[in-house]
């Protein structure tokens, strides 16, 4: 099978379209042939093994997993022998790692049916950052009908999913974007859109006029705790997921976000929370469930081949894509 795979650390200069032996499905795996996959930041972070610390996990020299990638969609092509969901022929969308790849296997439990009304480009940017969104708000920040809830990063991968799922809990959603992306984030549903490099939501007349959040949910981590903590109100919930650099740096990355809002935590009522996204089939079904009944569609930004997967990663990197970036293999 063609794979994109990568020996060593850099930049996506690294990666190199090869020939490597196509994988047997485990007794609780899907083999699936992939005919779209999508890039999320996730898959340049370990390009680069960034922050440092994670390769003590992901490998010192070199990652451990050669494969880039991580959703996809597909048909499962055969089962193993104890899978009971799918069987050969079935459309399918997932996580699994190496799925810039024309097949990957996967557990049966990271797989569900693809949802009916997306193509299989628009259903392999569901599933990370989807997920990601969904457990951010619905299961980390409880949002509730009525509550007022700010994306920060409302834009991107899963800030274009948190709008949506934010809604369709019945939330009153303020974005926030540049200027370039306010239109597709009204287009998602946003109540209300903040132009950053116009407003600044933490400071001025935002704090001044006693606007407050239930929840805000950090996609970007380019701002102090005392800064998010500011907008929200006495008793409200902050989710951070993903960023940390500004405060934990290449070292670090979001693991010095992690430790002091955990101190904090013990000294207010607020709730200040990072979110460990895990992908189920459940979860999964639910956003299959949302993209079918028209509650969340997939903005998708661009779509590269599989021989381009280094340039839709460095697009992805440079250019502060919006929504996804997907590969069609």
């Amino acid at each position: 099978m063609k794979a994109i795979v990568q020996d060593r650390y850099g930049s996506p200069d690294v990666l190199e379209l090869r020939d490597v032996e196509t994988p047997s499905p485990g007794e609780h795996e899907v083999l699936v042939r992939i005919h779209a996959a999508s890039v999320n930041a996730r898959d340049w972070h370990l390009m680069r093994g960034d922050p440092y610390l994670a390769r003590l996990v992901l490998g010192v020299g070199g990652p451990k997993a050669k494969i880039r990638g991580t959703d996809f969609a597909g048909r499962v092509e055969a089962v193993g022998a104890a899978v009971k969901r799918f069987r050969p022929g079935d459309e399918v969308f997932g996580e699994a790692d190496g799925a810039f790849a024309t097949h990957v296997c996967a557990p049966e439990s990271a797989v569900a049916a693809k949802p009916t009304g997306l193509t299989f480009e628009q259903a392999a940017a569901l599933p990370l950052a989807g997920n990601t969104a969904l457990m951010g708000l619905r299961d980390l920040g409880r949002v509730q009908p009525g509550q007022k809830v700010l994306v920060n990063g409302a834009s991107g991968g899963v800030g274009t999913f948190a709008v949506q799922i934010a809604k369709a809990l019945g939330a009153e959603v303020t974005g926030v974007c540049s200027t370039r992306n306010a239109e597709l984030v009204r287009s998602l549903g946003a109540d209300r859109v903040v132009d950053y490099s116009r407003d600044d939501f933490t400071r001025d007349e935002f704090v001044r006029s006693g606007q407050r959040y239930d929840v805000v949910f950090d996609l970007v981590g380019n701002r102090w705790l005392a800064e998010f903590r500011s907008v929200l109100t006495p008793t409200g919930t902050l989710v951070l997921s993903g960023g940390g650099v500004f405060e934990g740096g290449s070292l670090l990355g979001p693991m010095g976000l992690i430790f002091k809002g955990q101190a904090l935590s013990r000294f207010t009522r607020q709730r200040l929370l990072v979110l460990t996204a895990k992908q189920t089939s459940e979860n999964l079904a639910t956003l299959a469930e949302l993209a079918d009944s028209g509650r969340l569609t997939p903005a998708v930004d661009r779509t590269y081949p599989l021989s381009e997967a280094p340039e839709a990663i460095r697009y992805l990197e440079r250019e502060h894509a919006r929504a996804k970036v997907v590969i069609a293999v």
